[in-house]
């Protein structure tokens, strides 16, 4: 993984520019593992790394310590930490964006390790949306990115149940 107190995050770009604001941001996540919807870093970590859909170099040098705070307590994790690596590759794989030479192997690797980190979060309480989330991990951790995006676009029940009745009319 890139240091966080590596020079090259300055380098790196978000949506915002310099991503030399990042590793504040990352060094937050060892607190694991709440998001509590907007809050911080999470607000700040979504709206700079996976913009409206598009992502970064500096995206790709945060996924592992995104997965490395994962790791700690994959049980306890809120659902952020799954779908935030997810929604990362989706993005990738959807834009077709060129990972940094140097962040591919850490990235790559931090990806294969989520469908451990699912199976570790086994014993908890899964609501439609923490299972949707979960799912679309090892959906992009095993490079199947159209079903990673469709799955944490049927993040309820609700919206399942649509897609069902869609695709049996068809």
């Amino acid at each position: 993984m890139l240091s966080l107190e590596s020079k090259r995050w300055s380098e790196l770009e978000h949506a915002y520019g310099s991503a030399a604001d990042i590793p504040a941001l990352l060094e937050h996540l060892r607190e694991l593992p709440k998001s509590e919807g907007e809050s911080e870093p999470w607000f700040t970590l979504w709206s700079a790394l996976a913009h409206q859909g598009d992502v970064y170099s500096a995206s790709f040098a945060a996924v592992p310590y995104v997965v490395a705070a994962l790791a700690t307590a994959p049980a306890k994790a809120d659902e952020s930490f799954f779908q935030f690596p997810a929604w990362v590759e989706v993005c990738r794989a959807k834009n077709d964006v060129e990972i940094p030479e140097d962040l591919k192997a850490p990235y790559f690797e931090s990806l294969s390790r989520l469908p451990s980190l699912v199976s570790q979060a086994s014993s908890r309480h899964w609501d439609a949306s923490f299972l949707a989330c979960a799912l679309s991990a090892i959906a992009a951790a095993k490079g199947q990115h159209a079903i990673a995006e469709a799955v944490l676009e049927m993040s309820s029940p609700e919206v399942a149940e649509e897609f069902l009745e869609w695709y049996s009319e068809q």
